[in-house]
């Protein structure tokens, strides 16, 4: 009874005894996977039975027992996991094959037996004869299976990776027009494969390493070796090594550990979903960091200009994407500091409305009993729910929901004389204008800052947002990403930084590549 009801106990209210006993098992797990483990017994039963107690009887460890024909009959078997092997593999090329034909190894030892099957027998690859339980447990983990002989200690793993995952499908988060359709998914070779698609080039090198002590999380660098800055790459690979985690689920928990700062609302690592992104920054000298079990890639070191560009500028005509970019940034400055700029004219500044603006203004704000600053917070408190309750609901109900809602909560608000009519025209301006951002994380932070500035706006107008606005540059100013300035290339007098930051030139006039590759021959 009293282990029952403290299963369902926080951890920080459990006995003493449990979180001991916990700590207890996680460690002896640890000290299991740090030290190697040799296998020692040569009988098959004995090397089964081990497996199976090591994984608990779990119901989807598989193991097939059979017989392969050589002078002697021997016993043999193939242990895999379910639903993370390929059984059309193990069925059709290894278990037929052993079985159908008859081994002429007659006068050779269990050793020369692994050698000869592994060589004549195994049409598959990523074969590796092994003598070590935690190394034969990862790859077991990984997918791949294990050839396991009676009368010897070493056994053979085959890369038979398959199971079940979510096709190449459009991403969700980088929608364009106009540009290639795929998106990563969670399997870590098929996006790694995705991105060789677009760069079939040996230059391009990919590091795979193992975070997280639980999870024992597969996590890949790629980054162009002939482009990507040396001291760049080494601080990367440098970052992940340091990292220790008990599990590492999705990508921003590498995240979180690696970027240079973590007391900022801006981010300072670009994250994508699109193959031909993440492709462009390799070109540029960056670097790309892949988790397995996410379709969210990281992209290093990042520069603030970045959020607001997107793939499909460069598939459009250059004139058309500057005037897009230009007009990003003046949506984002609008999701910014719209509600703050409007609470410091009404409040302190009315001398610079229009006399016919501010007669219709004050109109409205006489049949409401709150003050300006008070209906802002209102508003966007109110839109920030409908915001996430969209988010949360089910997408068949989500979008209606947000959009009633908006409209019903808008409507009645003004009607019963809550808010006037102008702020809630302005909220609405803002939160469309906060969509249209093509970073999630930067509208996010635009989202916590718009409140800052309000009360700013609220305390001493126009010249507390300028404040504001001097403080958030100058923190803007002091970040960097992987050395890299956060600013740049705004703060670079180099032309080659300039050519593809606020205007985007046409292809014939681009010079150079950015100061980032350790590359200097032109792009054309």
């Amino acid at each position: 009874m009293n282990q029952s009801s403290n299963r369902h106990k926080p951890l920080s209210q459990q006995s003493p005894n449990s979180n001991q006993h916990s700590t207890e098992k996680l460690d002896i797990w640890q000290q299991d996977q740090t030290k190697p483990e040799p296998i020692v017994s040569k009988d098959l039963d004995t090397n089964l039975e081990y497996l199976r107690k090591r994984f608990g009887h779990s119901s989807d460890l598989v193991t097939r027992q059979f017989v392969i024909h050589t002078s002697i009959q021997m016993r043999v078997a193939i242990v895999y996991i379910d639903g993370l092997a390929n059984q059309d593999i193990i069925q059709e090329d290894i278990i037929q094959q052993l079985m159908r034909d008859e081994l002429q190894a007659s006068n050779m030892s269990k050793e020369q037996l692994i050698r000869y099957i592994t060589e004549h027998f195994l049409p598959v690859g990523g074969v590796q004869v092994l003598s070590d339980w935690n190394t034969l447990i990862s790859n077991m983990l990984l997918g791949q299976s294990v050839l396991m002989l009676h009368g010897t200690n070493q056994m053979v793993t085959m890369s038979t990776i398959g199971g079940n995952s979510r096709s190449i499908d459009e991403p969700n988060t980088d929608v364009v027009i106009r540009g290639p359709r795929e998106g990563f998914i969670e399997v870590l070779r098929t996006n790694t494969a995705l991105i060789r698609r677009r760069i079939r080039n040996p230059d391009l090198w990919l590091e795979t390493m193992q975070i997280g002590t639980a999870t024992q999380t597969n996590v890949s660098i790629m980054y162009m070796k002939s482009i990507a800055p040396d001291n760049v790459v080494n601080e990367v690979r440098s970052r992940l090594k340091k990292i220790e985690l008990d599990a590492v689920l999705e990508s921003g928990y590498i995240e979180k550990c690696i970027e240079d700062q973590n007391w900022t609302p801006f981010p300072t690592v670009f994250t994508t979903e699109r193959p031909d992104s993440a492709a462009a920054n390799l070109l540029e000298g960056k670097v790309v960091i892949l988790v397995d079990g996410t379709p969210f890639v990281l992209v290093v070191p990042v520069v603030f200009n970045q959020f607001f560009q997107v793939v499909e500028d460069y598939y459009s005509r250059y004139d058309i994407s500057t005037a897009l970019r230009i007009l990003r940034l003046i949506i984002f400055f609008i999701s910014f500091i719209g509600p703050s700029f409007y609470i410091a004219a009404t409040t302190y500044h009315q001398e610079m409305i229009p006399t016919w603006l501010l007669i219709s203004l004050l109109t409205q704000l006489e049949a409401t009993p709150f003050s300006g600053f008070t209906e802002a917070i209102l508003m966007e408190i109110m839109f920030e729910i409908l915001r996430e309750a969209g988010v949360r609901l089910p997408k068949a109900i989500g979008p209606a929901v947000s959009i009633v809602g908006a409209l019903v909560i808008g409507q009645a608000s003004v009607q019963a004389g809550l808010v006037s009519p102008a702020m809630v025209i302005v909220v609405s301006v803002t939160a469309i204008s906060s969509f249209a951002t093509p970073s999630f994380h930067l509208a996010i932070s635009a989202r916590l800052l718009r409140f800052v500035l309000m009360v700013s706006a609220a305390t001493l107008g126009l010249f507390g947002i300028i404040m504001t606005l001097i403080i958030i540059c100058a923190h803007l100013c002091s970040l960097r990403s992987f050395g890299v300035p956060y600013m740049s290339p705004f703060t670079s007098t180099l032309r080659t930084n300039h050519e593809d930051s606020l205007f985007f030139l046409p292809r014939w006039l681009t010079y150079m590549k950015p100061k980032l590759s350790k590359s200097n021959s032109p792009v054309k």
